[in-house]
């Protein structure tokens, strides 16, 4: 039997852009996607803090440093300038284990380390 644990979080990540013409994602900055070992296209799920919504989705890297964008149906979810915290998970078998990446980041969406 495999069970779910966090493999990543990333926090609190401020929305810079939305575009409902989209089919749908979350975009984040290549950095954001690399210091947290994700890779584009993996599934996440996100809260956003000032509204309580939570939505899965997945993620595409943005060009842009600091960049996080809500995309197709995820923009009706959020407003510029809320806080998310997104994060994916990973299933393992009993016998595994994992330490997960914890990434804060500053207002501008920097990572400020991994804990």
């Amino acid at each position: 039997m495999l069970r779910e644990f966090l493999q990543a979080k990333l926090y609190p990540i401020r929305v810079t852009g939305k575009s409902l013409e989209y089919e749908g994602s979350l975009g984040l900055s290549r950095r954001l996607i690399k210091e947290a070992g994700l890779v584009a296209g993996e599934r996440v799920l996100v809260v956003n803090l000032a509204n309580g919504e939570r939505f899965e989705t997945y993620l595409i890297e943005e060009k842009n440093e600091g960049a996080c964008w809500l995309k197709g149906g995820a923009a009706r979810l959020g407003e510029i300038g809320d806080r998310l915290i997104v994060m994916v998970f990973a299933y393992l078998a009993p016998s595994e284990s994992i330490t997960p990446r914890i990434i804060r980041v500053d207002s501008e969406n920097n990572p400020l380390g991994n804990t």
